[in-house]
Protein backbone atom coordinates (compact mmCIF):
# COMPACT_ATOMS: atom_id res chain seq x y z
CA UNK A 1 0.00 0.00 0.00
CA UNK A 2 1.26 3.76 -0.65
CA UNK A 3 1.68 6.02 1.93
CA UNK A 4 -2.28 8.17 2.41
CA UNK A 5 -0.63 10.88 3.60
CA UNK A 6 -1.23 13.26 0.19
CA UNK A 7 -4.97 11.66 0.26
CA UNK A 8 -8.03 13.39 1.28
CA UNK A 9 -8.45 12.18 5.28
CA UNK A 10 -9.63 9.21 6.25
CA UNK A 11 -13.28 9.19 7.56
CA UNK A 12 -13.04 7.07 10.66
CA UNK A 13 -16.81 7.59 11.43
CA UNK A 14 -19.11 4.70 12.19
CA UNK A 15 -16.55 1.82 12.05
CA UNK A 16 -16.93 -1.22 14.21
CA UNK A 17 -13.83 -2.67 14.79
CA UNK A 18 -13.84 -6.30 15.85
CA UNK A 19 -10.64 -7.47 17.57
CA UNK A 20 -9.70 -11.11 16.55
CA UNK A 21 -6.30 -11.03 18.68
CA UNK A 22 -4.72 -14.18 19.48
CA UNK A 23 -8.91 -15.27 19.59
CA UNK A 24 -7.10 -17.42 16.04
CA UNK A 25 -5.95 -19.51 18.85
CA UNK A 26 -2.95 -20.05 16.49
CA UNK A 27 -5.00 -21.74 14.19
CA UNK A 28 -5.27 -20.48 10.58
CA UNK A 29 -8.97 -22.47 10.19
CA UNK A 30 -10.69 -21.14 13.28
CA UNK A 31 -9.29 -17.73 12.41
CA UNK A 32 -10.95 -18.01 8.96
CA UNK A 33 -14.12 -18.88 10.49
CA UNK A 34 -13.89 -15.97 13.14
CA UNK A 35 -14.21 -13.87 10.16
CA UNK A 36 -16.08 -15.07 8.13
CA UNK A 37 -19.09 -15.26 10.73
CA UNK A 38 -18.05 -11.79 11.96
CA UNK A 39 -18.51 -10.74 8.60
CA UNK A 40 -21.80 -12.02 7.95
CA UNK A 41 -23.09 -9.70 10.90
CA UNK A 42 -21.34 -6.73 9.61
CA UNK A 43 -22.70 -7.55 6.09
CA UNK A 44 -26.55 -8.19 8.00
CA UNK A 45 -26.21 -4.93 9.35
CA UNK A 46 -24.54 -3.01 6.18
CA UNK A 47 -21.85 -1.08 8.53
CA UNK A 48 -18.27 -0.62 8.01
CA UNK A 49 -16.53 -3.47 9.91
CA UNK A 50 -12.91 -3.80 10.32
CA UNK A 51 -11.24 -7.07 11.31
CA UNK A 52 -7.76 -6.10 13.98
CA UNK A 53 -4.83 -8.57 14.12
CA UNK A 54 -2.33 -7.98 16.90
CA UNK A 55 1.42 -8.53 16.01
CA UNK A 56 4.80 -9.16 18.06
CA UNK A 57 8.06 -9.88 16.12
CA UNK A 58 8.05 -12.52 19.47
CA UNK A 59 11.51 -13.58 19.14
CA UNK A 60 12.90 -9.63 19.90
CA UNK A 61 9.69 -8.43 21.63
CA UNK A 62 9.69 -11.16 24.03
CA UNK A 63 12.81 -10.51 26.50
CA UNK A 64 15.00 -14.04 26.21
CA UNK A 65 15.30 -14.95 29.58
CA UNK A 66 11.00 -14.88 29.38
CA UNK A 67 11.08 -17.49 25.79
CA UNK A 68 11.73 -20.74 27.51
CA UNK A 69 10.23 -20.34 30.81
CA UNK A 70 8.10 -17.28 32.40
CA UNK A 71 5.83 -16.18 35.51
CA UNK A 72 4.43 -13.39 33.20
CA UNK A 73 0.71 -14.47 32.18
CA UNK A 74 0.62 -13.23 28.90
CA UNK A 75 4.00 -14.90 27.04
CA UNK A 76 2.79 -18.10 27.12
CA UNK A 77 -0.57 -17.11 25.77
CA UNK A 78 1.67 -15.01 22.83
CA UNK A 79 4.02 -18.01 22.54
CA UNK A 80 1.20 -20.73 22.06
CA UNK A 81 -1.16 -18.46 19.76
CA UNK A 82 1.73 -17.78 17.30
CA UNK A 83 0.97 -17.33 13.59
CA UNK A 84 4.06 -17.01 10.97
CA UNK A 85 3.41 -14.39 8.54
CA UNK A 86 1.71 -17.05 5.69
CA UNK A 87 -0.84 -17.53 8.25
CA UNK A 88 -1.68 -13.71 8.95
CA UNK A 89 -1.79 -13.39 5.02
CA UNK A 90 -4.00 -16.29 4.95
CA UNK A 91 -6.35 -14.54 7.51
CA UNK A 92 -6.11 -11.07 5.65
CA UNK A 93 -7.12 -12.12 2.46
CA UNK A 94 -9.94 -13.97 3.70
CA UNK A 95 -10.94 -10.36 5.58
CA UNK A 96 -10.85 -8.99 1.95
CA UNK A 97 -12.78 -11.68 1.13
CA UNK A 98 -15.47 -10.43 3.24
CA UNK A 99 -15.28 -7.23 2.31
CA UNK A 100 -13.68 -5.49 5.34
CA UNK A 101 -11.33 -3.13 6.22
CA UNK A 102 -8.30 -4.68 7.87
CA UNK A 103 -6.07 -3.07 10.91
CA UNK A 104 -3.21 -4.25 13.34
CA UNK A 105 -2.23 -3.56 16.49
CA UNK A 106 1.71 -3.20 16.26
CA UNK A 107 3.58 -4.26 19.51
CA UNK A 108 7.17 -2.99 18.11
CA UNK A 109 8.69 -0.83 15.67
CA UNK A 110 9.73 -4.55 13.37
CA UNK A 111 5.59 -5.37 13.33
CA UNK A 112 5.09 -2.05 11.53
CA UNK A 113 7.35 -2.65 9.00
CA UNK A 114 5.23 -5.88 8.65
CA UNK A 115 2.24 -3.78 8.47
CA UNK A 116 3.40 -2.03 6.26
CA UNK A 117 4.37 -4.70 3.57
CA UNK A 118 1.17 -6.41 4.07
CA UNK A 119 -1.11 -3.56 2.93
CA UNK A 120 -3.00 -3.37 6.37
CA UNK A 121 -5.74 -0.28 6.30
CA UNK A 122 -5.55 0.80 9.46
CA UNK A 123 -2.56 1.23 12.51
CA UNK A 124 -4.32 0.37 15.86
CA UNK A 125 -2.07 1.94 19.46
CA UNK A 126 -2.77 -0.04 22.13
CA UNK A 127 -3.52 1.82 25.46
CA UNK A 128 -0.70 0.06 26.66
CA UNK A 129 1.77 1.80 23.73
CA UNK A 130 0.39 5.27 23.70
CA UNK A 131 3.60 6.59 25.88
CA UNK A 132 6.02 4.13 23.72
CA UNK A 133 7.63 6.94 21.69
CA UNK A 134 10.29 5.00 19.94
CA UNK A 135 7.25 2.84 18.76
CA UNK A 136 4.99 5.79 18.02
CA UNK A 137 7.57 7.26 15.95
CA UNK A 138 7.62 4.56 13.93
CA UNK A 139 3.95 4.26 13.45
CA UNK A 140 3.70 8.02 12.50
CA UNK A 141 6.70 7.66 10.04
CA UNK A 142 4.29 4.76 8.21
CA UNK A 143 1.64 7.16 6.93
CA UNK A 144 -1.57 5.53 7.17
CA UNK A 145 -4.53 6.28 9.54
CA UNK A 146 -4.14 5.83 13.14
CA UNK A 147 -6.93 5.00 16.05
CA UNK A 148 -5.06 5.13 19.37
CA UNK A 149 -6.82 3.98 22.53
CA UNK A 150 -6.20 5.93 26.06
CA UNK A 151 -6.33 3.10 28.67
CA UNK A 152 -4.53 4.35 31.45
CA UNK A 153 -4.06 7.75 30.70
CA UNK A 154 -3.43 10.88 32.30
CA UNK A 155 -4.82 13.96 30.18
CA UNK A 156 -1.69 15.50 30.14
CA UNK A 157 -0.71 11.82 28.96
CA UNK A 158 -3.22 12.14 26.38
CA UNK A 159 -2.76 16.09 25.66
CA UNK A 160 0.82 14.53 24.88
CA UNK A 161 -0.32 12.07 22.79
CA UNK A 162 -2.04 14.78 20.61
CA UNK A 163 0.35 16.58 20.14
CA UNK A 164 2.56 14.25 19.09
CA UNK A 165 0.39 12.67 16.78
CA UNK A 166 -0.77 16.26 15.12
CA UNK A 167 2.83 17.65 14.95
CA UNK A 168 3.37 14.41 13.05
CA UNK A 169 0.86 15.14 10.30
CA UNK A 170 -0.81 11.45 11.69
CA UNK A 171 -4.69 11.36 10.35
CA UNK A 172 -5.82 10.07 13.58
CA UNK A 173 -8.88 9.18 15.88
CA UNK A 174 -8.85 8.30 19.49
CA UNK A 175 -10.65 5.61 21.52
CA UNK A 176 -11.55 6.11 25.32
CA UNK A 177 -10.83 2.68 26.99
CA UNK A 178 -10.79 1.36 29.89
CA UNK A 179 -8.10 -1.28 30.41
CA UNK A 180 -9.49 -3.72 32.90
CA UNK A 181 -11.25 -7.01 31.83
CA UNK A 182 -13.64 -7.06 31.72
CA UNK A 183 -14.89 -3.25 32.94
CA UNK A 184 -17.17 -3.13 35.60
CA UNK A 185 -19.96 -0.20 35.07
CA UNK A 186 -18.55 2.13 37.49
CA UNK A 187 -15.45 2.66 35.66
CA UNK A 188 -16.84 2.75 32.25
CA UNK A 189 -16.93 7.04 32.58
CA UNK A 190 -18.82 7.09 29.42
CA UNK A 191 -18.63 11.11 29.67
CA UNK A 192 -15.37 11.06 28.95
CA UNK A 193 -15.90 10.79 25.71
CA UNK A 194 -17.79 14.18 25.38
CA UNK A 195 -14.92 15.97 27.22
CA UNK A 196 -12.54 14.79 24.57
CA UNK A 197 -14.67 15.61 21.96
CA UNK A 198 -14.75 19.26 23.64
CA UNK A 199 -10.99 19.27 24.27
CA UNK A 200 -9.93 17.97 21.32
CA UNK A 201 -12.41 19.20 18.60
CA UNK A 202 -11.75 17.78 15.09
CA UNK A 203 -10.79 14.63 15.98
CA UNK A 204 -13.16 11.28 15.90
CA UNK A 205 -14.01 9.57 19.24
CA UNK A 206 -14.59 6.06 20.13
CA UNK A 207 -15.45 3.73 22.45
CA UNK A 208 -12.96 0.84 22.76
CA UNK A 209 -15.29 -1.29 25.15
CA UNK A 210 -14.29 -4.13 27.46
CA UNK A 211 -17.28 -4.52 29.40
CA UNK A 212 -19.79 -8.01 29.32
CA UNK A 213 -20.59 -8.83 26.18
CA UNK A 214 -24.14 -9.34 26.69
CA UNK A 215 -24.25 -6.17 27.94
CA UNK A 216 -25.90 -3.85 25.20
CA UNK A 217 -26.39 -0.37 26.84
CA UNK A 218 -22.65 0.87 27.07
CA UNK A 219 -22.99 1.43 23.55
CA UNK A 220 -25.85 3.35 22.90
CA UNK A 221 -24.91 5.64 25.78
CA UNK A 222 -21.36 6.02 23.83
CA UNK A 223 -23.12 6.97 20.81
CA UNK A 224 -25.22 9.75 22.38
CA UNK A 225 -22.23 10.94 24.35
CA UNK A 226 -20.47 11.22 20.57
CA UNK A 227 -18.44 8.45 20.21
CA UNK A 228 -18.36 7.41 16.38
CA UNK A 229 -16.06 4.93 16.59
CA UNK A 230 -16.71 1.41 18.75
CA UNK A 231 -14.37 -1.88 18.76
CA UNK A 232 -14.73 -4.68 21.33
CA UNK A 233 -12.81 -8.54 20.92
CA UNK A 234 -14.48 -11.33 19.25
CA UNK A 235 -13.79 -14.74 18.60
CA UNK A 236 -16.59 -18.49 18.24
CA UNK A 237 -16.39 -20.57 20.85
CA UNK A 238 -16.55 -24.58 20.05
CA UNK A 239 -16.50 -27.74 21.88
CA UNK A 240 -12.51 -26.90 22.96
CA UNK A 241 -12.72 -23.31 23.22
CA UNK A 242 -13.84 -21.01 25.52
CA UNK A 243 -14.01 -17.39 24.93
CA UNK A 244 -12.87 -15.10 28.10
CA UNK A 245 -15.58 -12.80 29.71
CA UNK A 246 -14.96 -9.37 27.32
CA UNK A 247 -14.68 -11.13 24.10
CA UNK A 248 -18.16 -11.63 22.01
CA UNK A 249 -19.14 -14.71 19.83
CA UNK A 250 -21.30 -13.47 16.54
CA UNK A 251 -24.55 -13.63 18.22
CA UNK A 252 -23.59 -11.38 20.96
CA UNK A 253 -21.73 -9.15 18.12
CA UNK A 254 -25.21 -9.20 16.84
CA UNK A 255 -26.97 -7.63 19.36
CA UNK A 256 -24.27 -5.00 20.15
CA UNK A 257 -24.33 -3.54 16.46
CA UNK A 258 -28.31 -3.89 16.64
CA UNK A 259 -28.36 -1.52 19.85
CA UNK A 260 -26.21 0.85 18.14
CA UNK A 261 -28.60 1.06 15.25
CA UNK A 262 -31.88 1.62 17.60
CA UNK A 263 -29.80 4.57 19.66
CA UNK A 264 -28.97 5.85 16.66
CA UNK A 265 -32.48 5.96 15.36
CA UNK A 266 -33.90 7.16 18.72
CA UNK A 267 -31.27 9.84 18.82
CA UNK A 268 -32.22 11.16 15.72
CA UNK A 269 -31.38 14.28 14.11
CA UNK A 270 -29.53 17.37 15.97
CA UNK A 271 -31.40 20.24 14.66
CA UNK A 272 -34.63 20.58 16.08
CA UNK A 273 -37.23 19.15 13.66
CA UNK A 274 -40.80 20.48 12.44
CA UNK A 275 -43.75 18.25 14.10
CA UNK A 276 -44.95 15.62 12.05
CA UNK A 277 -48.43 15.53 11.50
CA UNK A 278 -49.27 12.96 13.87
CA UNK A 279 -47.62 15.82 16.44
CA UNK A 280 -49.54 18.75 15.13
CA UNK A 281 -52.72 16.83 15.50
CA UNK A 282 -51.87 15.45 19.07
CA UNK A 283 -50.99 19.05 20.11
CA UNK A 284 -54.18 20.18 18.83
CA UNK A 285 -56.33 17.65 20.15
CA UNK A 286 -54.67 18.36 24.05
CA UNK A 287 -55.04 22.43 23.40
CA UNK A 288 -57.22 25.02 24.91
CA UNK A 289 -58.97 27.35 22.57
CA UNK A 290 -60.36 30.95 22.89
CA UNK A 291 -63.82 31.80 23.86
CA UNK A 292 -66.06 34.69 24.05
CA UNK A 293 -67.21 35.74 27.43
CA UNK A 294 -69.85 37.39 25.94
CA UNK A 295 -71.73 38.09 22.59
CA UNK A 296 -69.43 40.18 20.53
CA UNK A 297 -70.31 42.59 17.48
CA UNK A 298 -68.67 43.51 14.26
CA UNK A 299 -65.72 45.68 14.79
CA UNK A 300 -64.65 44.98 18.30
CA UNK A 301 -61.51 45.34 19.07
CA UNK A 302 -61.40 42.12 22.00
CA UNK A 303 -59.64 42.49 25.19
CA UNK A 304 -58.38 40.03 27.74
CA UNK A 305 -61.80 40.60 29.71
CA UNK A 306 -64.11 39.34 26.35
CA UNK A 307 -62.68 36.12 26.61
CA UNK A 308 -61.74 32.71 28.67
CA UNK A 309 -59.28 30.00 27.82
CA UNK A 310 -61.25 26.41 27.88
CA UNK A 311 -60.46 22.79 26.76
CA UNK A 312 -60.81 21.26 23.80
CA UNK A 313 -59.88 23.48 21.46
CA UNK A 314 -62.30 23.71 18.51
CA UNK A 315 -60.85 23.42 15.17
CA UNK A 316 -60.84 26.64 12.94
CA UNK A 317 -60.33 28.84 16.45
CA UNK A 318 -58.05 31.09 17.95
CA UNK A 319 -55.43 28.95 20.79
CA UNK A 320 -54.50 30.00 23.59
CA UNK A 321 -51.03 30.40 22.47
CA UNK A 322 -52.15 32.35 19.57
CA UNK A 323 -54.36 34.86 21.66
CA UNK A 324 -53.33 38.91 21.42
CA UNK A 325 -54.70 41.99 22.66
CA UNK A 326 -55.16 43.82 18.88
CA UNK A 327 -58.04 40.68 17.71
CA UNK A 328 -60.79 42.64 15.99
CA UNK A 329 -63.40 40.99 14.86
CA UNK A 330 -65.39 40.82 11.41
CA UNK A 331 -68.32 38.70 12.30
CA UNK A 332 -70.82 38.71 15.42
CA UNK A 333 -69.98 36.24 17.79
CA UNK A 334 -72.11 34.50 20.41
CA UNK A 335 -71.53 34.08 24.07
CA UNK A 336 -69.24 30.28 24.43
CA UNK A 337 -68.51 30.76 20.98
CA UNK A 338 -64.82 30.02 19.67
CA UNK A 339 -63.20 32.75 17.90
CA UNK A 340 -62.72 31.46 15.01
CA UNK A 341 -60.04 32.47 12.46
CA UNK A 342 -62.61 33.38 9.33
CA UNK A 343 -64.43 35.91 12.20
CA UNK A 344 -61.74 38.49 13.62
CA UNK A 345 -58.55 40.21 11.83
CA UNK A 346 -54.84 40.10 13.15
CA UNK A 347 -53.30 43.07 12.85
CA UNK A 348 -49.54 42.16 11.27
CA UNK A 349 -46.50 42.80 13.90
CA UNK A 350 -44.90 45.60 14.24
CA UNK A 351 -41.55 45.75 12.81
CA UNK A 352 -39.48 46.02 15.92
CA UNK A 353 -41.56 42.80 17.23
CA UNK A 354 -38.66 41.19 14.14
CA UNK A 355 -36.29 42.43 16.30
CA UNK A 356 -37.45 41.25 19.20
CA UNK A 357 -38.16 37.52 17.80
CA UNK A 358 -34.41 37.62 16.74
CA UNK A 359 -32.97 37.95 19.78
CA UNK A 360 -33.68 34.64 20.90
CA UNK A 361 -32.20 33.22 17.95
CA UNK A 362 -29.17 35.61 18.66
CA UNK A 363 -28.92 34.32 22.20
CA UNK A 364 -29.11 30.61 21.18
CA UNK A 365 -25.98 30.70 18.86
CA UNK A 366 -24.09 32.38 21.18
CA UNK A 367 -25.09 29.79 23.37
CA UNK A 368 -24.04 27.11 20.99
CA UNK A 369 -20.97 29.08 20.05
CA UNK A 370 -20.53 29.86 23.80
CA UNK A 371 -19.78 32.94 23.58
CA UNK A 372 -19.93 34.89 26.92
CA UNK A 373 -20.59 38.45 27.18
CA UNK A 374 -21.56 39.57 30.26
CA UNK A 375 -24.38 41.90 31.62
CA UNK A 376 -23.14 45.31 30.53
CA UNK A 377 -23.26 46.04 26.86
CA UNK A 378 -24.78 48.20 23.92
CA UNK A 379 -26.65 46.04 20.93
CA UNK A 380 -27.38 47.33 17.71
CA UNK A 381 -29.51 45.84 15.20
CA UNK A 382 -28.35 46.88 12.06
CA UNK A 383 -31.01 46.86 9.32
CA UNK A 384 -30.09 48.49 6.26
CA UNK A 385 -33.63 48.50 4.49
CA UNK A 386 -35.66 48.56 8.17
CA UNK A 387 -36.57 45.79 10.92
CA UNK A 388 -39.06 44.26 8.72
CA UNK A 389 -36.39 43.05 6.39
CA UNK A 390 -33.92 42.30 9.43
CA UNK A 391 -34.03 38.84 8.23
CA UNK A 392 -32.98 39.20 5.08
CA UNK A 393 -30.66 42.07 5.49
CA UNK A 394 -28.98 43.02 8.59
CA UNK A 395 -26.32 41.51 11.80
CA UNK A 396 -26.73 42.48 15.31
CA UNK A 397 -23.52 44.02 16.97
CA UNK A 398 -22.35 43.77 20.53
CA UNK A 399 -20.32 46.98 21.11
CA UNK A 400 -17.41 45.54 23.63
CA UNK A 401 -14.85 47.80 23.60
CA UNK A 402 -14.22 51.49 21.67
CA UNK A 403 -10.68 53.48 22.57
CA UNK A 404 -8.38 53.27 20.14
CA UNK A 405 -8.83 50.05 19.76
CA UNK A 406 -12.02 48.48 19.25
CA UNK A 407 -14.05 44.83 19.69
CA UNK A 408 -17.09 43.90 18.70
CA UNK A 409 -18.97 40.47 18.55
CA UNK A 410 -21.34 40.31 15.88
CA UNK A 411 -23.82 37.89 15.26
CA UNK A 412 -26.07 36.76 11.88
CA UNK A 413 -28.69 34.48 11.66
CA UNK A 414 -28.79 31.69 9.12
CA UNK A 415 -29.72 33.20 5.29
CA UNK A 416 -28.68 37.71 6.64
CA UNK A 417 -26.57 39.54 4.79
CA UNK A 418 -24.90 42.99 5.09
CA UNK A 419 -24.72 45.01 1.85
CA UNK A 420 -21.81 46.42 0.21
CA UNK A 421 -19.71 49.43 2.19
CA UNK A 422 -16.43 50.84 3.16
CA UNK A 423 -15.46 52.77 5.66
CA UNK A 424 -13.56 55.86 5.59
CA UNK A 425 -11.48 55.52 8.87
CA UNK A 426 -11.93 52.04 10.23
CA UNK A 427 -9.52 49.42 9.61
CA UNK A 428 -10.86 45.83 10.52
CA UNK A 429 -10.40 42.50 11.40
CA UNK A 430 -12.75 39.76 11.18
CA UNK A 431 -12.19 36.62 13.36
CA UNK A 432 -14.65 33.74 13.43
CA UNK A 433 -16.01 31.74 16.13
CA UNK A 434 -18.27 29.57 15.08
CA UNK A 435 -20.44 29.22 12.04
CA UNK A 436 -19.27 29.89 8.20
CA UNK A 437 -18.89 33.59 6.51
CA UNK A 438 -18.58 34.45 3.71
CA UNK A 439 -17.13 37.75 2.29
CA UNK A 440 -16.50 39.26 -0.80
CA UNK A 441 -13.87 41.72 -0.75
CA UNK A 442 -12.60 43.82 -3.69
CA UNK A 443 -14.82 41.69 -5.77
CA UNK A 444 -12.86 38.27 -4.76
CA UNK A 445 -15.52 35.72 -2.78
CA UNK A 446 -13.85 34.16 0.83
CA UNK A 447 -15.43 31.51 2.89
CA UNK A 448 -14.20 31.55 6.52
CA UNK A 449 -14.86 28.88 8.66
CA UNK A 450 -13.62 29.15 12.82
CA UNK A 451 -10.19 30.64 13.53
CA UNK A 452 -10.29 32.20 10.27
CA UNK A 453 -9.34 35.66 10.01
CA UNK A 454 -9.91 38.13 7.03
CA UNK A 455 -8.29 41.79 7.35
CA UNK A 456 -10.39 44.75 5.49
CA UNK A 457 -8.22 47.93 5.00
CA UNK A 458 -10.30 51.76 4.92
CA UNK A 459 -11.03 52.65 1.34
CA UNK A 460 -12.10 48.58 0.28
CA UNK A 461 -15.73 47.68 -0.67
CA UNK A 462 -16.53 44.40 1.24
CA UNK A 463 -19.16 42.78 2.50
CA UNK A 464 -20.54 39.28 4.29
CA UNK A 465 -23.25 36.98 4.34
CA UNK A 466 -24.32 33.26 6.05
CA UNK A 467 -25.91 30.62 5.12
CA UNK A 468 -25.80 28.59 8.00
CA UNK A 469 -25.32 31.26 10.76
CA UNK A 470 -21.86 32.75 12.34
CA UNK A 471 -20.83 34.57 15.37
CA UNK A 472 -17.48 36.36 14.56
CA UNK A 473 -15.40 39.46 16.27
CA UNK A 474 -14.73 42.28 14.56
CA UNK A 475 -11.58 43.53 15.72
CA UNK A 476 -10.48 47.22 14.52
CA UNK A 477 -9.30 50.85 15.45
CA UNK A 478 -11.54 53.36 16.90
CA UNK A 479 -15.07 53.16 15.63
CA UNK A 480 -16.90 56.34 14.55
CA UNK A 481 -20.44 57.06 13.57
CA UNK A 482 -21.59 57.77 10.18
CA UNK A 483 -18.13 56.42 8.90
CA UNK A 484 -19.03 53.93 6.76
CA UNK A 485 -19.99 54.58 2.97
CA UNK A 486 -22.77 52.22 1.62
CA UNK A 487 -22.70 51.42 -2.35
CA UNK A 488 -26.67 51.53 -2.41
CA UNK A 489 -27.52 55.28 -2.74
CA UNK A 490 -30.68 54.73 -1.01
CA UNK A 491 -28.71 53.55 2.29
CA UNK A 492 -26.30 56.29 2.04
CA UNK A 493 -29.48 58.24 2.23
CA UNK A 494 -31.04 57.63 5.76
CA UNK A 495 -30.38 58.73 8.82
CA UNK A 496 -28.48 56.18 10.80
CA UNK A 497 -30.81 56.24 13.70
CA UNK A 498 -33.38 54.78 10.62
CA UNK A 499 -30.84 52.05 9.53
CA UNK A 500 -29.50 51.28 13.42
CA UNK A 501 -31.69 50.30 16.56
CA UNK A 502 -28.73 50.91 19.24
CA UNK A 503 -30.37 49.10 23.08
CA UNK A 504 -28.87 48.61 26.43
CA UNK A 505 -28.26 45.02 26.80
CA UNK A 506 -30.57 43.27 25.31
CA UNK A 507 -32.96 45.99 25.21
CA UNK A 508 -35.93 44.20 25.87
CA UNK A 509 -38.12 46.53 27.79
CA UNK A 510 -36.61 49.58 25.05
CA UNK A 511 -37.88 47.56 21.65
CA UNK A 512 -41.81 48.67 22.49
CA UNK A 513 -44.78 47.68 20.36
CA UNK A 514 -47.09 46.92 22.20
CA UNK A 515 -47.25 43.29 21.85
CA UNK A 516 -45.78 40.78 24.46
CA UNK A 517 -42.73 39.82 24.31
CA UNK A 518 -41.44 35.81 24.39
CA UNK A 519 -38.93 36.63 26.94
Amino acid sequence: MTSRRDEKPFDFNDLFILDLANNHQGDIEHGKRVIREHGAMVARHAVRGVIKFQFRDLDTFIHPSHLAESDNKHVPRFLGTRLDRDGFQALLDEVRAQGMLVACTPFDEVSVGVIEDMGFDIIKVASCSAKDWPLLERIAASARPVIASTGGLLQADMDALVSFLSHRGVDFGLMHCVSVYPTPDWMCHLNNIATMIERFGGLTVGWSTHEDPDDTMPVGLALAKGARMFERHVGVPTDSITLNAYSSNPDQVDAWIGAWKKARTLLGLEERQPPSEDETVAIAGLSRGVFAKHDLEIGHAVSRDDVYFAFPYAAGGLTSGQWRDDVVTTHAIKADATLALDSISMPERSDVHVLKQAVHEVKGLLNKARVELGSEFEVEYSHHYGPGAFRETGVVIVNCINREYCKKVLIQLAGQGHPFHYHKRKEETFHVLWGELHSEIDGRHRMLQPGETLLVLPGVWHRFWTDTGCVFEEISTTHYNNDSVYRDPAINSMERSERKTVVDHWGRFQLADGAPAAE
